[in-house]
């Protein structure tokens, strides 16, 4: 059973799923679902359109260079079978995928480093900006009183965000 990839969103297109076009030169292109198939046949750029795996990859969201990817790779050499390296390959499939969800954990904390920071600021700026809409015009001193020691808090984060 082979498993083919959508041309489109790189997922998997299963047996019996699925749409195949094949173009006048005999180049097939597979796709999973028909919101595929209608992106390409309005010729929509996959590395444009924000939910596709060619975006996340090229907008640095998916690991793009790692050893375990290497696995993934479709070979087409045919191989002799012997029941014991069938064995030692599905042992190594489940250690390689331990392997990548682990990798991809810690690239994803890696990436979401600065964001809590980076959000709490912005909300701040919200905050003040926006500072009429929350209360009414008689508590408005005790919340400039608190507008001060945000706007201190903000440049807090930014210096120490700037030494690090």
């Amino acid at each position: 059973m082979r498993i083919e990839k959508c041309y489109f969103c790189s997922g998997p297109v299963y047996p019996g799923h699925g749409v195949m076009f094949v173009r006048n030169d005999c180049k097939q292109f597979r796709f999973c679902r028909s919101k595929c198939h209608k992106n390409f046949k309005l010729k929509r750029n996959p590395r444009k359109t924000r939910w596709t795996k060619a975006f996340r990859k090229l907008n640095g969201k998916e690991m793009t260079v790692d050893k375990t990817l290497e696995f993934e790779k479709k070979r087409n050499r045919p191989v002799k079978y012997d029941r014991e390296l069938i064995n030692n390959t599905i042992v190594a499939m489940a250690r390689v995928q331990k392997i990548k969800e682990r990798r991809e954990r810690t690239f994803y904390k890696n990436r979401m480093e600065g964001v809590k920071g980076m959000q709490k600021k912005q909300k701040l700026k919200e905050i003040n900006q926006n500072l009429s809409l929350i209360r009414g015009p008689s508590a408005l001193n005790k919340l400039q009183e608190r507008i001060k020691n945000n706007a201190e808090k903000i440049e807090q984060l930014t210096t120490t965000k700037m030494q690090s």
